[in-house]
């Protein structure tokens, strides 16, 4: 078969998931819409105030909008948090101090937090460098959390555990919203003042709940990733315990301001405007995970999630076994973006990566993974991650020019 013709097999494959897709986005979205009416969004919330930015009545509204729907207590949304990792860092630095133990219970973290730890570079404030010590706990040889380790892994010091949500560059499940509350549950029957914060970027509305919503402390992610719905032109939200999220805030601003500064540049409406499309994005997103996942099964490579496989997040790996393919690949996705189509990925050094990474992003809002995008580090076994997309359709329609430039980098 040609790729035209795989991709028509997959379409009607996933008829049935599609529409379950569909189902979820529709609960997703009444639990968005339930908030905005009950905190009685209008649109007046959109103006913003411009220096110090306080008294932000838009910028309060949405903040308590956005905890809402996450099924938390609080939460801080700002344009100000630079990405998904210093959303993170603001949330690590504001709750541990010196002598404090953080566990990583899902084996080593994403490349960019190695740095923020202390596992790569020097003299940069790394947490190490504070004083906070580091464990984590190894996955399984089949890449899944050792259960039995963690329900003896917890140590008088341990202030908080760091549950990372999506699989990031690793070739393992990610998380589901039942496995990241048994983790909580293991860990609060060991010490109940231990935190629980979830590195949630990628995870947010593929499921009906969010880990706050089932025994979470604290999470953090980005909004140019799911939670904003593709056209959020920057930022970061910490959402969870009151006190930790004001702590995560104090480190964003300073100790004295928290979450009581910070001016919002006019972006109230767009903010709002994310969080209402963010489900529907999430959908379509999902829909090209399985559509890629199938075809490339199909075309005999691994491919993690399985196809028909429940999603996580929004990401699709594919073991490609060569830097050759992996290039190919993301040079096709990015011929078929809607911008920089005549752009060639080459491999690179990226702030914060450990290994030179090669990567396809013709996005809207640069380095926005809630679009369609495509990359991966150059090291075996040469996987490629794709995320996110408006629209399947889109996705499919690149698909069928990457299947044939793999195909092409085989000769």
């Amino acid at each position: 078969m040609n790729s035209f013709e795989v991709l028509q097999e997959a379409e009607q494959a996933l008829l049935q998931i599609f529409s379950g897709i569909d189902a979820q986005v529709k609960h997703n979205l009444k639990r968005v819409l339930d908030a905005f009416r009950d905190r009685r969004v209008g649109a007046h919330h959109f103006a913003g105030v411009s220096g110090y930015g306080h008294d932000d009545l838009g910028r309060e509204t949405l903040d308590k909008v956005f905890a809402d729907v996450m099924g938390a207590e609080a939460a801080v949304v700002r344009v100000q948090f630079v990405s998904g990792t210093h959303a993170i860092a603001c949330a690590l630095y504001g709750v541990l101090r010196p002598g404090d133990e953080m566990l990583s219970v899902v084996g080593t973290p994403y490349d960019t937090l190695e740095e923020v730890i202390g596992l790569r570079g020097e003299n940069q404030g790394s947490l190490l460098d504070f004083g906070i010590n580091y464990r984590e706990l190894n996955l399984t040889p089949e890449g899944t959390i050792d259960w039995q380790a963690l329900s003896h892994a917890i140590e008088d010091n341990t202030r908080l555990v760091l549950i990372q949500r999506s699989c990031g560059y690793s070739w393992r499940p990610s998380l589901s919203i039942a496995e990241i509350e048994k983790i909580i549950h293991i860990v609060k029957q060991q010490n109940p003042n231990t935190i629980c914060f979830v590195d949630n970027c990628y995870g947010e509305f593929i499921e009906t709940k969010e880990p706050t919503a089932v025994g979470a402390d604290l999470m953090a992610g980005s909004l140019i990733k799911n939670p904003g719905g593709t056209i959020v032109n920057a930022g970061g939200y910490v959402a969870g315990r009151a006190d930790l999220v004001e702590a995560a805030a104090c480190r964003l601003t300073a100790p004295g301001i928290g979450s009581y500064g910070g001016a919002t540049f006019d972006q109230n409406r767009i903010l709002f405007q994310g969080l209402f499309l963010a489900s529907q994005m999430v959908g379509e997103a999902m829909k090209g995970t399985h559509l890629t996942g199938y075809v490339f099964d199909k075309l005999g490579y691994p491919v993690n999630p399985a196809p028909f496989a429940p999603r996580r997040d929004v990401i699709q790996s594919i073991k490609l076994g060569s830097a050759k393919k992996l290039i190919a690949f993301c040079k096709a996705i990015q011929q078929h973006s809607p911008i920089g189509s005549y752009l060639d990925p080459v491999p690179d050094e990226m702030p914060g990566y450990e290994s030179q990474v090669v990567m396809a992003g013709g996005t809207f809002i640069e380095g926005s993974t809630s679009e369609f995008s495509a990359d991966g580090p150059l090291r075996e076994p040469y996987v490629v991650y794709c995320q996110g997309g408006t629209h399947w359709t889109h996705v499919a329609i690149a698909l069928e020019a990457a299947i044939e430039a793999v195909g092409t980098a085989e000769e």
